[in-house]
C-alpha cells in the first residue's frame, strides 16, 4: 500500500504513516477487471493449477532446500481449501508427510517454497501456527502471488493491518529523543496472517561479527519483528565461483546490509518468469511498491527447535532489486538496482590495539534504514564486548544529502552505553527520510566512535561571585567549583562583561549542564528548533545536534529586547512597531525576542545540574 501521509498546516500535528506491514487497498470493479486481464495474459493451465480444482486428499509436494541435498522434493498432503480464510483471500491447508518435516515442525525460511499438484505449481507455503507439533501449512494460491506488481502494488487485499506510524507534533521544537522512542517502538514485521496463523518468519542472518555482538545487536532487531540469528560465516559466495540462480524452490534472500556487516533476510523462491520473480507466499512488510537488493543464497542446514525451527544460510552477491511487497508475494526483477546507502564505521576501544573500520552499504528504506544503521553500529561497538559499568564514548557522525548538505555533529556521551549517540542518529535518520516536506536523500553515513574506560559525570559543587553587584560596563566574575564522580574537583573562572546600556535592577547568571542548557536554549529560541519544511529540518538538526556536553554555560538572561516573527529576530524593534506586529489578528504569532550574554568553558566532564545566582546591577 503506497504510504500515507497526513500533511497539515503549521502548528498542527503531522501524522507519518512509515510502514504497513501487510495492508493493500482492494481493487474496484473497473480495476479489478483490467487485473484478471493481466492475470490471464500470464496464466498458463499447464504450469499452474487454480485453487477451483484443489480437493482435499488430493497429494501434493514442495521444492525446499534444507541443506542436506539442495533442492528437494517434500511429500505434502491436502487437508482443506479454505475460502476467505482473510477477506478477499483463501487458502490451502497441507500436512507435511516427510520424516524431516515431522521432526522439524514449521521451519522458518520455507517462505515461498512451492507447492505442486498434479504437476503443476498451486502456490506458496506461507503461514503456520506457533508451537503446532505438526508440519501443517498454509499455502498461498498461486493466483494471488500472480497479482502482486501487477497493478504497482495496489492490487492485492491485504491478510492484516499493520500501520506503524510516528505522531509527530511538527508545531513544537523536536526532539530527537522523542523520535528515536517512537521509530524505535514500531514493530514492522511479525503481524498475523490468516485465520489468525503467522507468516513464516523469515530468519534474519547476521554475519561478519562475533556472537556476543550478533546477541547484543539481534534485541533491537527483534523489536523490529525480525527473527535475528547469529550467521556462522561471511557468505556463501566465498565458497562458489558464480552467484546462486533464482529457480523455484532454491534460496531467495534480501541482503538488508552488505559488506563487512552483513544482514540477509532468507526465504524461498517460488516462481520465476522472464527475468519475474515471485517469493515468500507472504509480505514482507507488505506497503506496495519498493526497491530493496534481491539475492539468491545458500542453507547450510535447519535448526530445529521447540518453538520455531529456521534455516541457516547466506546469501550470495545482489542480482536485482524487490521492487513490490504485497500481501501475496514478493516480486522482483532480475538486473534491477536496488537503492544502497554507504555506511562506515570506525571503531576506536580501549581493549584493541587499533581502530577497526566497518564499510557497509545499507538499502534505502525509510522504515528499515534508521533501525539497519543502529544495528550495524551496534554490533561493530560491541564486536570486542560489552562496555565496562563506567565508561566513556566520543563519537563524530556525518549525514551526507544527495544536494551537497549535511548533517555533522560529535559529542561525548558518560556511561549510557549507546542510547545518546544511537538515540541522535536514530532520530536525524527518521525526520530526513520521514518527513511531510520530502527533499534531498541522504547520500551516505559515517560514523566514527571511541570507547575508554573512565567516568566523567561531574557536577557544579559551588559558585562564589566576587561581588554580587555590579554598574553597567563592569565585570561580573565568578569561581565555579566542579565535582566529578571521584570527588575530584576543579576550579573554572568566569568573567562576563556588563553591557554599558543595561538599566539597573535585578538579573539571573545561569550555570548551566549541556542537557539544561539546551532546555534553555528550547524555552528562550523555539524557533530554532522548529521545523517547517526540509531545508528548516536540516538547520534544526544541526543546532540540536551540536551543543556540546563537556562544557559549562555561563549565561546572564536579559530583558528582551524587540520580538521574533517566525525565525525572523527583529531586535531593538520600537515599541510602536513591535505593537502592531504582536496583532492577535496576524497568522504567525510573534514572540519577545531572548537576549543574554554567554561564556562558555571546557570542562571535560559532562555536568548534570545547575545553579541561578542572582545579580544586582546599580546605576
Amino acid at each position: 500500500m503506497p504510504k500515507a501521509k497526513v500533511v497539515q498546516t503549521r502548528g498542527f500535528v503531522v501524522l507519518l504513516t512509515i510502514a504497513a506491514c501487510a495492508s493493500v487497498a482492494v481493487p474496484g470493479a473497473r480495476g479489478a477487471g483490467k487485473l484478471q486481464a493481466r492475470i490471464d495474459a500470464i496464466w498458463d493451465a499447464q504450469r499452474y493449477i487454480k485453487i477451483d480444482e484443489v480437493k482435499p486428499g488430493m497429494d501434493a509436494y514442495c521444492l525446499t532446500d534444507y541443506g542436506e541435498a539442495g533442492i528437494e522434493k517434500f511429500a505434502l498432503k491436502v487437508l482443506k481449501v479454505v475460502r476467505d480464510i482473510d477477506p478477499g483471500r483463501n487458502a490451502i491447508l497441507v500436512m507435511g508427510l516427510d520424516e524431516r518435516f515431522k521432526h522439524s515442525g514449521v521451519v522458518g525460511g520455507c517462505s515461498g517454497s512451492p507447492v505442486f499438484i498434479d504437476g503443476r505449481l498451486a502456490g506458496a507455503l506461507a503461514f503456520g501456527w506457533t508451537f503446532s507439533k505438526d508440519p501443517l501449512y498454509g499455502v498461498t494460491p498461486i493466483e494471488e502471488m500472480l497479482e502482486v506488481g501487477l497493478v504497482d502494488g495496489s492490487s492485492a487485499p491485504a491478510m492484516a493491518s499493520g500501520m506503524a506510524a510516528m505522531t509527530i507534533d511538527f508545531s513544537k521544537p523536536i526532539d530527537l529523543a522523542e523520535v528515536a522512542e517512537q521509530f524505535n517502538a514500531r514493530r514492522l514485521l511479525g503481524a498475523g496472517a490468516a485465520g489468525g496463523a503467522t507468516a513464516l518468519p523469515c530468519p534474519l542472518l547476521v554475519s561478519g561479527l562475533s556472537a556476543d555482538a550478533c546477541r547484543h545487536m539481534a534485541g533491537q532487531l527483534e523489536t523490529m519483528g525480525f527473527m535475528a540469528i547469529p550467521g556462522v560465516g561471511g557468505g556463501a559466495q566465498e565458497a562458489n565461483d558464480s552467484p546462486a540462480p533464482l529457480v523455484p524452490g532454491g534460496t531467495l534472500t534480501v541482503p538488508l546490509v552488505t559488506g563487512d556487516i552483513k544482514m540477509n533476510v532468507l526465504g524461498t523462491v517460488t516462481e520465476v518468469r522472464d527475468g519475474r520473480v515471485y517469493g515468500f507466499g507472504h509480505s514482507f512488510l507488505g506497503y506496495g511498491p519498493t526497491n530493496l537488493p534481491l539475492a539468491g543464497g545458500e542453507v547450510y542446514t535447519v535448526i530445529s527447535s521447540v518453538q520455531r525451527s529456521f534455516k541457516l544460510g547466506a546469501s550470495t552477491e545482489i542480482v536485482g532489486a524487490i521492487t513490490c511487497d504485497e500481501a501475496g508475494a514478493v516480486f522482483g526483477r532480475l538486473g534491477a538496482e536496488p537503492d544502497m546507502i554507504p555506511l562506515s564505521i570506525r571503531v576506536e576501544r580501549f581493549n584493541t590495539l587499533d581502530a577497526r573500520t566497518y564499510n557497509c552499504q545499507i538499502a534505502r528504506n525509510e522504515s528499515l534504514t534508521p533501525g539497519l544503521a543502529r544495528s550495524a553500529i551496534s554490533g561493530a561497538v560491541f564486536q570486542a564486548g560489552s562496555f565496562p559499568p563506567e565508561h566513556c564514548i566520543e563519537y563524530h557522525a556525518a549525514i551526507d544529502l544527495d544536494d551537497g548538505q549535511s548533517i555533522r555533529f560529535g559529542n561525548v556521551s558518560a556511561n549510557m552505553d549507546l542510547l545518546e549517540p544511537a538515540s541522535e542518529l536514530v532520530g536525524a535518520l527518521a525526520l530526513l527520510m520521514n518527513n511531510p516536506f520530502a527533499g534531498a536523500k541522504v547520500k551516505a553515513l559515517q560514523f566514527d566512535v571511541r570507547m575508554t574506560p573512565r567516568n566523567i559525570d561531574s557536577h557544579i559543587w559551588s559558585v562564589d561571585i566576587v561581588d554580587s553587584k555590579v554598574k553597567p560596563g563592569a565585570k561580573i566574575q565568578a569561581d565555579v567549583v566542579i565535582e566529578s564522580y571521584l570527588k575530584e574537583k576543579r576550579r573554572h573562572q568566569v568573567s562576563i562583561d556588563v553591557p554599558e546600556d543595561l538599566p539597573a535592577g535585578k538579573y539571573n547568571l545561569m550555570l548551566l549542564g549541556p542537557y539544561e542548557y539546551e532546555t534553555f536554549l528550547r524555552k528562550s529560541m523555539p524557533y530554532r528548533f522548529i521545523v517547517t519544511n526540509y531545508q528548516t529540518i536540516v538547520d534544526a538538526l544541526n543546532t540540536v545536534l551540536n551543543v556540546g556536553r563537556t562544557k559549562l554555560y555561563c549565561v546572564l538572561v536579559l530583558p528582551p529586547d524587540g520580538i521574533t516573527l517566525e525565525k525572523a529576530e527583529l531586535s531593538k524593534l520600537p515599541r510602536t512597531k513591535a505593537l502592531v506586529l504582536q496583532s492577535d489578528k496576524r497568522g504567525v504569532a510573534a514572540i519577545p525576542h531572548a537576549q543574554w550574554i554567554e561564556e562558555v568553558v571546557e570542562t571535560g566532564t559532562v555536568i548534570s545540574d545547575k545553579q541561578i545566582v542572582a545579580i544586582r546591577v546599580e546605576k
